[in-house]
């Protein structure tokens, strides 16, 4: 039986979700949804003392933490993501009365929270908007050519939160200035180029930027050249 990686050490106690078929080393029974290590060798709940206590998946943050406040025992339970090479929280154990006490807590302030999650929300929204506002303008700065509503549109593409996008790095944040061009040559590259038609037809993507390269720089350059004044 190939060995059970090892988390990193943390305080409390820690109880694993393996990954492939284990056996309790002690009572050899099995196969576990969860094990305890012990000097290297899993170990099943009963055996660890912990089987009386009730998974609490992870998600709810307020009941997570008041679970673990009115329990005398618990443990966090965690499960190796091959992809990302690291162990990650899966939930918690507690005991019945504990998550029973907390749930009662949660309740009563459930609709506290609810208004609080409400202006929390309003709040990021109008953020939100200040943000692809300001993203707008320094892209009109370092492009007065790019008509406004396209500058509204790449800013609010840019800067939708939790995207992952250039917008919401911390160069974005910052309004920084190779950020912003980022954006813009993105834009450029998928609305006004055949670049995504390349893509579809199966050329690779460096050759495909190199293709279209000329015509990005063409949008960019006429986009530079400050406006003229009307009449």
């Amino acid at each position: 039986m190939a060995p059970l990686a090892t988390p990193p050490p943390r305080n409390g106690l820690l109880v694993i979700q393996p990954l492939r078929r284990r056996h309790c080393a002690e009572c050899h029974a099995g196969p576990l949804q969860m094990v305890v290590l012990e000097e290297g060798a899993p170990r099943c709940l009963d055996c660890v003392d912990l089987g009386h206590l009730v998974f609490l998946p992870r998600g709810d943050t307020a009941l997570t933490r008041r679970s673990r406040e009115e329990s005398g025992l618990s443990a966090v339970v965690v499960r190796f993501n091959r992809r990302r090479g690291r162990y990650e929280r899966q939930g918690v154990l507690v005991e019945e009365p504990g998550l029973t006490r907390a749930e009662q807590r949660c309740l009563a302030d459930a609709e506290a929270r609810r208004r609080r999650r409400v202006r929390d929300a309003r709040r990021r929204a109008r953020e939100d908007v200040r943000f692809a506002e300001a993203f707008a303008a320094e892209i009109r700065r370092l492009f007065p050519g790019c008509p406004a509503d396209r500058a509204g549109d790449i800013a609010a593409h840019a800067s939708v939160r939790g995207s992952g996008r250039v917008g919401r790095s911390a160069a974005g944040r910052a309004l920084g200035e190779g950020a912003v061009i980022s954006a813009v040559v993105a834009s450029v590259r998928h609305m006004d180029t055949p670049y995504d038609q390349l893509l579809m037809s199966g050329v690779p993507r460096h050759e495909a930027r190199r293709r279209i390269a000329a015509a990005v720089e063409t949008t960019l350059r006429a986009w530079r050249a400050e406006v003229s004044e009307a009449g």
